[in-house]
């Protein structure tokens, strides 16, 4: 696995693009919206919910985008194919393509906490546990639906497609752009059943913990889900050479 991440961040480093998207876009947006926020006035909860948005976006970027690509081009490249005759197996395999990708989104979500933590003034989480299961939880759903979502994926070009709904549903209807409570109420429980949204709302409770510890059991089971969906779907489907 350390083999195998260490070329994958070679690699990364030589795709300009896949660079940017991983390193530079998620600030990006941090900036964008951090002038707005600093003169708020957010309340704890505000301010906690603005921080777990901004780690869904560098999650949904940093991990599941940029691993889309990454897959479909090794399996273009028949690399997933070599790896595979060789001794590292499957998960192996899979974890090493994606370790560049998560270290890089952990790193910048830490970062991206403690900024938002400092300009809006916030406590410390009040269940720093909680908050890191959704956080690492969120990072394992995000690889597994990157390889689930390379399956569909022919070229890495198409990848900008394929991973449009699920970009476009999450930053729209989990709440990091427009909140739940300004939609209506058939709308939100649709919204509320998508990947990013269990994340929020743990990263969110485990930060505030002003609600009961057992209203996290249906983010947990609904992450769990998701998690379970994506890689029943990897092990069944997964591709490892080019389709002919």
């Amino acid at each position: 696995m350390a083999a195998i991440g260490g070329a994958e961040l070679l690699l990364l480093w030589r795709n300009r693009l896949a660079l940017f998207n991983a390193l530079a876009l998620p600030p990006a947006f941090g900036l964008l919206v951090g002038p707005q926020l600093a003169g708020s006035g957010v309340d704890a909860a505000g301010g906690a919910a603005i921080a777990a948005g901004l780690v869904g976006f560098i999650l949904a970027v940093v991990v599941y985008y940029n691993l889309v690509s990454a897959y479909v081009a090794r399996r273009e490249e028949l690399s997933l194919k070599r790896l595979r005759a060789g001794t590292a197996n499957a998960a192996e395999i899979l974890a090493g393509t994606a370790s560049p990708a998560v270290s890089i989104a952990l790193a910048q979500s830490v970062l991206t906490v403690a900024v938002v933590a400092v300009a809006l003034d916030l406590p410390l989480p009040a269940n720093p546990l909680l908050l890191a299961v959704g956080l690492f939880g969120g990072v394992a759903m995000f690889v597994a639906l990157a390889a689930a979502s390379a399956i569909i994926t022919r070229t890495v070009e198409l990848a900008q497609i394929t991973t449009m709904p699920m970009l476009v549903a999450c930053f729209l209807g989990a709440g990091p752009i427009f909140p739940l409570d300004s939609m209506p109420e058939p709308v939100q429980a649709v919204f509320a059943l998508l990947p990013l949204a269990p994340v929020i709302d743990l990263i969110t409770m485990g930060w505030t913990g002003t609600e009961p510890l057992v209203d996290a059991g249906r983010p947990l089971l609904l992450l769990a889900a998701w998690l379970t969906a994506g890689l029943l779907i990897t092990q069944r489907w997964f591709r490892w050479e080019p389709r002919r």
